[in-house]
């Protein structure tokens, strides 16, 4: 998980335009004792990155998680959008999934019925950002650089780009990665998990935090089913083994057979915002 492969460090990353650089004039290295170490970028000529009497950095002993900053912006995060009756959810995936594909299909079934905005994340291109803004949805674009995954500072900038009085709905969509935004709290009231019938029916045994972790899994792509011999099956039984407490929804973003069930589940739910 990002705690222990230090992906959690995020570097300079662009919210629409805007470029932001998280430690400003500075920046931290968490030691393997949870010693966090804190210099500016005038220290990097001539030192190592072991802590000495002599050493230039400041050593800070800290006993708080390395989630911990990501779980106070989160909860104001979460603060914001209840207050402003706005559901949000956090959309995650591996690669390749079909989130995008869904997310359009569900904005267009939505329109008129829920007023939608998407904040997308993703390493470096604005593919899927301009695949989604063809529904007339407002959307920010969240360049993450190296950063595998969102975190609930990057949505927080994004979120200034958006007027959430004018939303019932606001969907994030997480990088492709079944692992680490598993860690990472957002401040969405629903995690949904999109799990495509081309991945095989294990996927929810492999990656097990982040199916226990979501509210709905959606299964995609079921007009596949078929070409890929999907064990339908199989795959629930794994799903509701990883996963007890989930809905569960099974759709073809392209046919559109279920969507109608799942963009009434979002309606439902915006209702109770």
């Amino acid at each position: 998980m990002c705690q222990e492969c230090g992906c959690s460090s995020p570097g300079p990353y662009k919210v629409g335009d805007k470029s932001i650089d998280p430690h400003g004039h500075g920046h931290t290295h968490t030691l393997p004792d949870g010693t966090v170490m804190t210099h500016s970028h005038d220290d990097h000529q001539g030192h190592s990155h072991e802590p000495s009497h002599a050493h230039p950095h400041q050593i800070l002993n800290l006993n708080t998680g390395i989630l911990s900053g990501n779980d106070r912006l989160a909860e104001q995060n979460r603060g914001a959008f209840k207050a402003l009756n706005v559901l949000a959810l956090n959309v995650v995936s591996s690669p390749g999934a079909g989130k995008t594909t869904l997310l359009t299909q569900t904005l267009k079934e939505l329109k008129g019925r829920r007023r939608c905005a998407v904040i997308v994340g993703d390493l470096a291109t604005d593919n899927d950002a301009a695949r989604l803004r063809t529904t007339g949805a407002p959307v920010v674009q969240i360049a993450t650089g190296t950063l595998c995954h969102l975190e609930a500072g990057m949505v927080a900038e994004a979120m200034k780009q958006l007027d959430l009085r004018a939303l019932d709905l606001l969907i994030i969509e997480n990088v492709g990665n079944l692992v680490c935004p598993a860690s990472f709290d957002l401040g969405e009231a629903v995690r949904v998990v999109a799990h495509s019938v081309t991945e095989g029916e294990d996927k929810p045994l492999k990656y097990p935090p982040m199916f226990h972790s979501a509210d709905v899994v959606i299964v995609t792509k079921t007009d596949m089913a078929v070409a890929a011999g999907f064990d339908r099956e199989l795959a629930l039984k794994n799903i509701r083994q990883a996963a007890p407490h989930a809905k569960i929804f099974e759709l073809s973003a392209k046919t559109g057979d279920g969507l109608k069930a799942w963009c009434d589940h979002l309606v439902a739910l915006t209702a109770k915002a």
